[in-house]
């Protein structure tokens, strides 16, 4: 087992989930914001956003369709700590406490166990793991978005094997023709063999042909 790079997999894990831990705003927090928000003439569901975003940083509202292709186009955008939740269901959770609470712990989910236990599950298989975000759906449902690469050790290894494979597969050519140029040249002497030996024969014939044998 690759476990190169475990050190950092597990620096990387732990900075993840400080970084989701401290920006965490408890319910009382966001009632604090509210209050604050009617005085400046925002909604809850402005509110809210504004929560959100202090809490989990890249937060966008639009609606994601649930078919690979949508979910390929904005997972290719995606940075690792992306939430983007349907208009419908932000206002959901904006004027009810246990939607909001509900979808606040499967985003946390990803951040905080999703994220830190496949990191080290990839890294064990020499693979570095990628996330890419949470996204809500307008019919509720969550998706988690990620991906995998192969690790810089990893890549070597394969191209070392690669290397190996086309040096291989360079000397059977080379072997290949040094028997041919070999059978080319063996053919070569047995056909200038027989040929000499016919020359030989044909020499013997015209010499028996001019001589004038007399009986008597």
């Amino acid at each position: 087992m690759n476990i190169a790079g475990m050190g950092a997999v597990y620096s990387a894990m732990y900075q993840h989930t400080a970084k989701v831990q401290n920006t965490a705003t408890d319910k009382t927090s966001f009632s604090n914001q509210l209050q604050n928000a009617g005085s400046v003439g925002k909604t809850e569901v402005e509110a809210y956003t504004d929560y959100l975003k202090s809490k989990y940083g890249n937060v966008s509202i639009q609606s994601i369709g649930k078919d690979q292709a949508s979910l390929d186009r904005v997972g290719r955008g995606m940075s690792g700590s992306d939430v983007i939740i349907a208009p419908n269901i932000l206002e959901q959770m904006a004027t009810d406490s246990d939607k909001a609470a509900f979808y606040e712990n499967k985003i946390d989910e990803y951040f905080n166990t999703i994220i830190p236990r496949d990191t080290v599950a990839f890294a064990a298989k020499g693979l570095v793991y990628e996330p890419g975000g949470v996204v809500v759906h307008e019919d509720g449902t969550v998706t988690y978005i990620s991906g995998c690469s192969d690790s810089p050790e990893r890549v070597a290894e394969v191209e070392a094997e690669h290397k190996a494979k086309r040096e291989a597969e360079a000397k059977m050519r080379e072997e290949s023709l040094e028997r041919s140029r070999e059978a080319a040249e063996e053919q070569k002497q047995i056909r200038e063999y027989y040929y000499k030996k016919e020359l030989s024969i044909e020499s013997l014939y015209s010499s028996f042909a001019g001589v004038n044998l007399r009986v008597q």
